[in-house]
């Protein structure tokens, strides 16, 4: 068996074209979507991936207004970002990219985001009306695998499907939303992370599998049955002396033998990735859409 492609840029790129769609519906009733950046030092990755999102938003016709801090920041100059962007109607949607230079801070950086223009899923009002099954901004990377899979044709619905990593972010999130009574949902779940004693055991029996562990191979051939679906969220660099920037780019699964087994599998890079911003930008036209009762 050689496993599908699961080309997560091209399914970005439908639902992008769809995004436009609708930021044009809505600009005849006189508003734009607006996305309010908020970027503090000057972490490479950081720096790019915030780019990245404002050519989406350029593209897509959203506004985008980006305010950079240095690294010595404090955190009510942070904060202070944060309640304008709050207070800004032409702002629908606030990110504030992550990692910040002091850790500790986040939390009360999320916290102070208003929930109705928490367009990264973060905040815990937001979190909390997820676990509900209520209606909010679901948390980007995982509502992305989501829309990969159902809009590849695999069904979530009655499937066993294995989440393996337990972040915030990632794993947490994946899990409830996969639980829930719902068009993407309906599965049963079975979550494994770093204290799973045979985490094999488990993805052996699944119809799905979504690696999210931040670590290459996690998920290796002996580990899938025939026929899985394997979604893999990881984003390593690992040294490749062969490639001009002396690394490359892999994801948790051990790739080449899995897709020999796999129905379908998501490439690093290429996969998963592209969704992240994808979902942004959906979650900043649904805010903009309450905003005139859409």
């Amino acid at each position: 068996m050689s496993a599908k492609i699961l080309d997560g840029k091209l399914i970005a790129q439908q639902m992008r074209a769809e995004i436009k769609q609708g930021v044009d519906e809505l600009k005849p009733r006189g508003v734009t979507p607006g996305l309010g950046v908020l970027l503090v030092g000057d972490n490479p990755a950081s720096r790019s991936y915030v780019t990245a999102k404002e050519k989406a938003c350029a593209e897509a016709g959203m506004y985008s207004e980006e305010i950079r801090l240095p690294a010595t920041a404090t955190k009510e100059e942070i904060l202070a970002v944060v309640r304008g962007f709050n207070a800004n109607p032409k702002i629908h949607g606030i990110l504030v990219q992550l990692p910040l230079p002091d850790s500790k801070m986040e939390q009360a950086v999320i916290e102070a985001i208003d929930p109705a223009k928490d367009v990264d899923g973060f905040h815990p009002v937001s979190v909390g009306k997820m676990m509900l099954g209520l209606p909010t901004y679901l948390p980007c990377t995982p509502h992305g695998i989501l829309h990969i899979l159902k809009r590849s044709g695999y069904s979530t619905d009655g499937a066993h499907v294995v989440v393996v990593g337990r972040s915030n972010i990632v794993g947490r999130p994946l899990v409830n939303m996969l639980s829930l009574k719902n068009a993407l949902g309906n599965a049963t779940v079975t979550m494994c992370h770093t204290r799973t004693k045979d985490v094999g055991l488990h993805t052996r029996q699944a119809d799905i599998i979504i690696a999210a562990a931040g670590k290459p191979k996690t998920i290796t051939a002996d580990m899938v049955r025939e026929g899985a679906v394997v979604i893999d969220v990881g984003v390593n660099r690992v040294n490749d002396p062969a490639t001009k920037t002396g690394y490359r780019l892999v994801g948790d699964v051990d790739y080449g033998p899995v897709a020999e087994k796999a129905a379908a599998i998501t490439p690093v890079p290429g996969g998963v990735g592209p969704m992240t911003i994808t979902m942004l930008l959906f979650n900043t036209l649904e805010s903009a859409r309450r905003t005139v009762g859409a």
